[in-house]
């Protein structure tokens, strides 16, 4: 198959689709790589360490698009990349079509593509693509907020989130026990930060009690704990996800009136809409904004802070998933990996993802492959 890697053209998008181990994987299975010049340079790759491989250089994400079958991206399409792709191309990225503009959609639509999100795409563990930039989230999360609570900001804090012998820790109040929440309570704790994490699943909340020997505090999360959670936090963490869906705000804007103030809000849920009445998105380079005097910070692709671990982390988690679209085809990848077949968003001409169907009000049909083996 002709796989393309393409340079992001999303603003300060630094990861890079395909770390050089896995561009070396599929040149050795046969497959044919175009690697567009500087796509690597974000996460300190260069081309020669592309071009060593076997992988063509080219200059341009036009050609990119033109001479491959299989197309691998990070981020979301892009309108540039719209007048890019080609009739029936397969491609992968982190989607996220749910909190974007329909114009996108349809495009992938009228072009008969293959859409497959990362973050769509399940096993029995979970979303395993999605995961690995989850734990990354969740170590940074707190990272920048402790940065945040001692930073320079009129409004700052000025609290040490491990506390001192006769101080008191910095309290962390986390939304949402799934991965982000789960890795940034372990990361807080280890900081000696008191942490307090909410969530609607009982399991997830017993999970969390056991894996830390019960040095977290879990609630329940219903808006009267939410209120009163939000208001004892020096660092409050949205760790909110609905897959495959726009996050609804769970904390209002009132809730976060109520907060001290140099209070410090990171929100990873913003690539999906984010979990916080009052956040917007921004970006790596003016990353925060204060409202009601508290600190937002609410960066899309946090991930790309650590561009050279997260591009070796999205394709240690995602590459079995090309390989066995490109080493066996479509149909046969999804009878060995049925969860692959949830990840595709867009196929032959139609939605084949429901929530995007209605949420768009376009045609929804659902996939059926057979497989050649």
């Amino acid at each position: 198959m002709r796989i393309g890697i393409p340079k992001e053209s999303k603003f300060e998008e630094r990861r890079v689709a395909v770390a050089p181990a896995g561009v070396d994987s599929l040149i050795r299975a046969g497959h044919t790589v175009y690697f567009q010049s500087g796509a690597g340079e974000g996460s300190h790759f260069s081309d020669d360490d592309y071009k060593n491989l076997g992988a063509i250089i080219v200059y341009s994400a036009e050609e990119v698009f033109q001479r491959s079958e299989c197309v691998i991206k990070v981020a979301r399409i892009t309108e540039e990349d719209c007048k890019y792709i080609q009739e029936n191309q397969i491609i992968f990225s982190f989607l996220l079509l749910n909190i974007g503009e329909k114009k996108i959609l349809d495009t992938l639509i009228a072009k008969k593509v293959t859409a497959i999100g990362y973050e769509l795409i399940e096993n029995e563990h979970g979303l395993p693509v999605l995961q690995a930039m989850s734990e990354i989230a969740g170590q940074l999360s707190i990272q920048v907020a402790e940065g945040l609570l001692q930073s320079t900001l009129p409004v700052s804090r000025g609290v040490l989130l491990g506390g001192i012998p006769g101080v008191a820790p910095g309290a962390v109040v986390i939304i949402g026990a799934g991965v982000v929440g789960t890795v940034a309570a372990k990361t807080a704790l280890g900081r000696g930060a008191q942490v307090i994490v909410l969530d609607k699943d009982l399991n997830r909340l017993r999970r969390i009690d056991e894996t830390f020997d019960r040095k977290i505090t879990t609630v329940v999360a219903n808006p009267y704990t939410i209120n009163r959670g939000v208001k004892f936090a020096d660092i409050l963490i949205g760790a909110v996800l609905i897959k495959g869906e726009k996050t609804p705000h769970i904390v209002t804007e009132e809730m976060v009136k109520s907060m001290k103030k140099g209070a410090v809000i990171v929100d990873v849920s913003i690539d999906q809409g984010g979990c916080i009445e009052t956040s917007r998105p921004t970006t790596l380079s003016d990353p925060t904004y204060v409202m009601h005097n508290v600190i937002h910070y609410c960066v899309p692709n946090m991930p790309s802070l650590v561009s050279r671990t997260a591009s070796y982390g999205l394709t240690n988690a995602a590459l079995q998933y090309i390989h066995g679209v490109a080493d066996k085809g479509l149909a046969n990848s999804i009878a060995e990996m049925p969860g692959l077949q949830k990840g595709i968003c867009t196929y032959n001409g139609y939605c084949s993802n429901e929530i995007l169907a209605d949420t768009f009000d376009v045609e929804y049909r659902r996939i059926h492959f057979f497989s050649t083996n």
